[in-house]
């Protein structure tokens, strides 16, 4: 039987003495536990050169070889191929010769990425073998922080029946094997790889807006938006459907706003996506919210914490009954705090209870209710109704109405203990909140034992000190940290809120015994060199 051509590359790095037949057979069996493709794992675990492998399959493939880092790459050309394609496939185009490109390649064997460059670029290609990490560093110097528009996707995408929904289970999508096969849509391609890209720079939301000629796509990082991609206006109506069915909402609907999720595999990990979608002046914008489980399996001592903060908590969560409130804006990493310590809580010997609006994370062993205003099931009435079920704890989404709180107060006060958000802007500040709702001051200082307000600073990046680099995008900063103002409800501060004092006497109060402001936490973390005071500054400019 002849020889494949993956077979006579082998057998060309043995003849060549580039690798011993003992590396190949260490290399096969990293390969069978692990998976992944044979000559990475040569050259990761360091049994062959990236130099000597491009050496022997140039000559094996008769496909030259260039080095990248010598040859000049005509710009113009670069943009014909999508960034997000680009870094993908792991290609670059070089230049342009009549109706040819062409296309420096780590890998030309690829042949559903040659074809889709074909479709997409409209071009014949010609590949050349590069090493990848050349191609990679020539991708990050040679594309704009904006990509250019689009090049022309497809043709006969002008209606949403030609839409396909993948052939997997309802709601969710793998777009870590579907993404890239041949017999895919280029419009279902595409939307697989803004989700891809977006969960490989960790971003937590997707923006994709309708502008007067193009489909705008932003990434929001570490609390920052980023423009990363323009689509053509003629391929709007097309994407937007394909996400409205991926979320399960009717896309025949364009006046009223929608809501919708679902769920992707990508190498065996599951990420849940919140879409919103908003009817607006040139089309409509979605914004598509990650929500990624892995965030609440990492403990709740691991949550970056200060040791007073962390104290206060484990105190709070010990008692059997009572309120725990955490207050900040949108996207101040309320959810995330409140998940967590529900996941530390969730054993057998518990009945956690969570009304919500909408349901962010799904939890196994934690009963979740999902507020429905069109049916009559709001905050106040799944309450009612669920403490009929005789919970321990109880999350509640967001308190906001004083219905809502005088029930959750009460409830915090018959044996529950209750875990929910609120809207200001520093931790005292919740109390007189629940005045001005109507509660009575004496249901407060009975039932709160923990306000924390909490806001999000990025973290300096690790791998460069903050300098810029390839792993954090030159923004200096990789990753977000919790600062929080925690006021612990004692004797003293009830009779306070009993007695009517101002928020600034129970605020003087907290910090005489150890509380530290949002301000004093996030100088700790710049003087442990966690983040900078830039960071401090932005992050607590209302003190």
């Amino acid at each position: 039987m002849p020889k494949s051509l993956k077979d006579r590359l082998i057998q060309a790095l043995v003849d060549n003495k580039l690798v011993t037949e003992n590396d190949l057979e260490s290399a096969r069996k990293l390969q069978a536990r692990e998976g992944g493709n044979l000559s990475k794992i040569l050259i990761r675990e360091n049994m062959l050169t990236e130099k000597d492998l491009i050496f022997v399959m140039s000559s094996q493939l008769n496909i030259p070889a260039i080095n990248l880092a010598r040859y000049k790459i005509e710009k113009d050309c670069v943009g014909i191929i999508p960034e997000v394609m680009a870094r993908q496939y792991k290609v670059i185009a070089i230049c342009r010769l009549s109706n040819t490109l062409v296309v420096a390649m780590a890998d030309p064997l690829n042949i559903f990425a040659i074809d889709d460059l074909k479709m997409l670029t409209k071009f014949k290609i010609e590949p050349v073998l590069s090493a990848e990490t050349a191609i990679l560093d020539a991708i990050d110097k040679c594309y704009p922080k904006i990509d250019k528009p689009l090049p022309e996707v497809i043709k006969d995408t002008k209606t949403e029946s030609n839409i396909e929904i993948s052939p997997i289970k309802k709601e969710e999508f793998d777009i870590g094997d579907y993404a890239l096969e041949s017999d895919t849509t280029p419009i279902i391609k595409m939307v697989n790889l803004i989700i891809l890209e977006a969960l490989k720079k960790r971003a937590s939301d997707i923006h994709i807006e309708s502008e007067e000629d193009n489909l705008r796509v932003r990434y929001r990082i570490d609390g920052n938006l980023h423009d990363v991609l323009s689509i053509p206006k003629k391929s709007q109506n097309a994407v937007l459907a394909r996400l409205k069915i991926m979320s399960g909402m009717d896309i025949t609907e364009f006046r009223l706003p929608q809501d919708g999720r679902f769920k992707i595999r990508l190498q065996k990990k599951e990420v849940d996506f919140r879409v919103s979608m908003l009817p607006t002046s040139f089309g409509g914008k979605m914004v598509l919210r990650a929500l990624d489980k892995s965030n609440l399996s990492i403990g709740f001592d691991t949550l970056g914490f200060s040791p007073y903060v962390l104290e206060k908590f484990q105190e709070a969560i010990s008692k059997p009954f009572g309120m725990i409130l955490v207050t900040g804006p949108t996207g101040s990493g309320k959810s995330t705090t409140l998940y967590s310590i529900l996941s530390q809580m969730n054993t057998v010997d518990r009945n956690i209870v969570t009304v919500e609006d909408p349901v962010e994370y799904k939890v196994e062993g934690i009963t979740q209710i999902q507020v429905n205003s069109d049916i009559g099931l709001s905050f106040a009435n799944g309450l009612r109704s669920l403490l009929r079920q005789s919970p321990d704890v109880i999350m509640i989404g967001e308190i906001r109405d004083s219905e809502t709180a005088d029930i959750a107060i009460k409830a915090s006060l018959t044996g529950q203990l209750v875990l929910s958000t609120l809207h200001t802007n520093d931790a005292p500040t919740a109390i007189s909140r629940l005045i001005d709702m109507g509660i009575e001051p004496f249901l407060i200082a009975s039932s709160i034992i923990l306000v924390a307000a909490q806001r999000l600073c990025r973290v300096i990046c690790k791998s460069c000190k903050g300098k810029g680099c390839k792993k954090c995008d030159s923004t200096g900063y990789y990753g977000r940290i919790a600062i929080l103002e925690t006021l612990a409800v004692d004797d003293k501060v009830r009779e306070m809120i009993i007695d009517n004092v101002s928020i600034d006497e129970i605020r003087n109060y907290a910090v005489s015994k150890g509380m530290k402001t949002l301000r004093e936490d996030a100088m700790e973390k710049h003087k442990q060199g966690i983040t900078t005071m830039e960071e401090v500054v932005r992050v607590t400019t209302e003190e």
